[in-house]
């Protein structure tokens, strides 16, 4: 539905629908595991801007919409590339 959603509480990189599901997702790469990976990128802090940002998204449409947080998380290391979608990821509570 949208590609890098932005406002004044940071960037949602896509807003997706899944039946009557609007996804907003993190998408992180990363060239390999050191430091935790791209995973270990979506702090707490991170979460608490993508929740500020969809609340807006979701203020903005005027819809009442059942939501979730997903992550894609890319790897890109020298053994082989990897792709992670985890659904539901993180919650905005």
């Amino acid at each position: 539905m949208e590609r890098n959603y932005r406002c004044r509480f940071g960037e949602i990189d896509l807003v997706m629908r899944d039946a009557a599901t609007l996804v907003f997702v993190e998408v992180r790469m990363r060239r390999g595991s050191d430091y935790g990976g791209a995973a270990a990128s979506i702090t707490s802090a991170k979460q608490a801007k993508l929740v500020k940002a969809a609340q807006h998204y979701l203020a903005q449409s005027g819809k009442n919409w059942a939501c979730r947080f997903d992550a894609v998380l890319l790897t890109s290391a020298q053994a082989g590339a990897s792709i992670e979608w985890i659904k539901s990821a993180f919650s905005a509570d």
